[in-house]
């Protein structure tokens, strides 16, 4: 058998497996395709309602895309199966152009690393619309240089389906030399989706998803969390576990926990724009795309998981697309990182679903799984930030993006 063909054997594996972990265990993991998604393309096929246009909606107007779409699958099969078939589909167009014909090692140690990554967070990775933007970022990223037009619209189209591939976007205007066409392209679709979003008669939820976000708790499973989970399970007066019918998820309070609350998105920000400083920094000190996106990218978006208020675990596919890159241009460097984070998703699948319901109950095996989950998302995102600062810089190349010229070639 061939590498390709092996690969290719490998990717339906992995995905027939997800999708049955999604199917499986009263549906735990696929519970928001299964009865929110379901519903939502239901109203919208029949024109009750459309979320994000016609009625308040937690994401942006692009997420209807695909939640339709597999309304529609929905007619021949179950919906919440449609929904797998259709990531699956999605994930294979990415995958073929990762790999091509299997001759590159540092693809095929990124395609690895993808499918290792789909099978460690299992069926939760696959039933959220995280899902569907992971391919397109992958795209996204692979043709920054090549194709930067296209490219950023693919980025900027994943960005109003799930808001975290803005962070992809700014590492790409920060280190995309030709960044008046990441910023044109990013711009063009954006308009594209407010108009066709305000003639739809949106005009009045098109930004809902944006204040639903900002005013949220603290999540339980956020790394900030974890400080009110030990109170909780020490008995501390005032911490505790709670859910928050509104937005379907459990939170936790505790002392002093508006103030957290409060501080949390400004800390983001503060994080991000000091992350996208050293960026901007080490471009105008000649560093190379290849040596600078990689870390750039994955610390923004390690940031969106380690400094966040909400913890989802879905989440944990965000860092897929830049890892991927990372691989493709020098796949020894990035090797220990991609390790640490294959461990710390295959953490978050025991945690959910598995031993989420231990967790609620603030059993000590299940807290302590979380407490070290926690404690490797804070620690791959102070290592990748380190390896930012460490990015080597030259002096600047006068025109065009310098050659990827690494052992792995170019992405």
């Amino acid at each position: 058998m061939s590498r390709r063909a092996a690969l290719w054997c490998g990717f339906a594996l992995v995905h027939a497996l997800v999708i049955v972990l999604g199917l499986v265990d009263g549906r735990a993991a696929s519970w928001d395709v299964d009865q929110l998604y379901r519903w939502w393309a239901g109203t919208t096929i029949r024109g009750d309602a459309i979320p994000g246009l016609t009625m308040e909606w937690i994401y942006p107007p692009l997420a209807l895309v695909p939640i339709v779409l597999a309304g529609f699958l929905g007619a021949a099969v179950d919906y919440t199966l449609a929904w797998g078939l259709l990531v699956t589909a999605a994930d294979a167009v990415a995958f073929g152009i990762l790999i091509g014909a299997a001759r590159s090692r540092g693809r095929v140690v990124a395609a690895l690393f993808w499918l290792a990554a789909i099978l460690a967070l299992g069926g939760v990775g696959m039933y959220r619309l995280d899902a569907i933007t992971v391919p397109v970022a992958i795209l996204g990223c692979l043709w920054l240089v090549g194709r930067p037009w296209l490219a950023s619209a693919l980025l900027a189209a994943a960005t109003w389906i799930k808001v975290w591939p803005a962070a992809l976007l700014l590492a790409a205007v920060i280190a995309v030399r030709r960044r008046g066409a990441i910023i044109g392209a990013g711009a063009a679709l954006s308009a594209v989706v407010v108009a066709l979003a305000l003639s739809a008669g949106g005009a009045t939820h098109l930004l809902g998803f944006v204040g639903d976000q900002t005013t949220r708790g603290l999540q339980l499973e956020a790394p900030v969390s974890s400080v009110y989970v030990l109170l909780a399970l020490a008995g501390s007066s005032g911490a505790a576990v709670y859910y928050d019918p509104d937005i379907v998820t459990f939170q936790v309070t505790g002392p002093n926990v508006d103030v957290v609350i409060a501080l949390m998105t400004p800390l983001l920000i503060l994080v991000a724009a000091a992350l996208a400083a050293v960026g901007a920094v080490k471009v105008a000190r000649g560093a190379r795309f290849v040596s600078l996106f990689p870390p750039l990218a994955l610390s923004l978006v390690l940031a969106l998981i380690a400094v966040n208020k909400v913890g989802s675990p879905q989440y944990m596919v965000w860092i897929i697309a830049p890892f991927v890159l990372a691989l493709v241009v020098d796949r020894r460097a990035w090797a220990a990182p991609a390790l640490l984070a294959l461990v710390m998703t295959a953490a978050t699948q025991v945690l959910f679903p598995w031993a989420y319901d231990a967790l609620l109950a603030l059993q000590p095996a299940a807290v302590a799984l979380l407490l070290g989950r926690n404690l490797l998302e804070v620690v791959l995102f102070v290592w990748i930030a380190a390896l930012l600062v460490a990015v080597p810089t030259a002096v600047r190349v006068p025109a065009g993006d310098p050659p990827p010229a690494t052992p792995e070639g170019s992405p």
